[in-house]
């Protein structure tokens, strides 16, 4: 039986149709979720997409880290289960405490796009398990407010427990702080990051490869990780 892995919609989620197909390229029943429910409707696995949930009133991801259905995420990650946050979810994870710190406005004060290189810090959570420590990838970046940041005790917490998952490599687009991408928590359930894996699953809709335009599927490693992950505790 495939892994149910569930996708939560806020009101203005915009990649949660692109994170279900994702899911089921990866061999798992991609599940829509809704943010108004506390019914996680038995997934083993959750996605938080990127987008721009309550229109980033507030700040991004604040009016989205206290909807009903968060209760339940909360509850479910700190019990283990695997939980991706893309882009805006990984501003939900970060206001809902899952993840240390925050994320500001881009350093540029613009919304930047661009396939954005990164190195793999961290390979030994349930959403990088596939991946090589140190490797290179090349992973579709669009954002506004992905400046991350912490204070001093925290970043050095995190760069001391290892709980940088990914780290930008090339260029750092959007200023954030020893150019943290992505971060897991203790467990190693729990991983958020700025750039959308979902858009580097599917040949012919990727960021371009040296071997042909539009080719790149390093975001597919991060699904077929999370089924990996879930197949093993069967």
């Amino acid at each position: 039986m495939s892994p149910r892995i569930g996708v939560v919609t806020f009101p203005g989620s915009l990649d949660d149709r692109d994170a279900q197909r994702a899911i089921r390229l990866a061999g798992a029943e991609a599940v829509a979720l809704w943010h108004a429910d506390h019914d996680l409707q038995g997934v083993d696995a959750i996605v938080l997409p990127g987008g721009f949930s309550y229109g980033d009133y507030l700040r991004p991801g604040a009016i989205a880290a206290v909807s009903p259905i968060m209760t339940e995420v909360v509850s479910a990650a700190n019990a283990g289960m695997p939980v991706l946050g893309i882009c805006n979810g990984f501003q939900v994870l970060v206001e809902a405490h899952l993840l240390p710190g925050g994320l500001i406005r881009n350093a540029h004060q613009q919304f930047i796009r661009r396939d954005q290189k990164l190195i793999v810090e961290n390979a030994s959570t349930a959403w990088t398990s596939e991946f090589e420590q140190g490797e290179e990838i090349t992973i579709p970046l669009k954002n506004g407010d992905g400046g991350y940041i912490a204070d001093a005790e925290t970043l050095q917490r995190i760069e001391g427990e290892g709980l940088v998952a990914f780290r930008y490599a090339g260029v750092n687009p959007n200023g954030s702080l020893n150019d943290i991408a992505g971060l897991t928590n203790e467990r190693g359930n729990v991983v958020g990051l700025m750039p959308h894996p979902e858009h580097a699953v599917e040949a012919g809709f990727g960021p371009d490869t040296p071997e042909a335009m539009r080719s790149g599927l390093d975001g597919a490693k991060f699904f077929t990780s999370a089924v990996q992950a879930l197949a093993a505790r069967v």
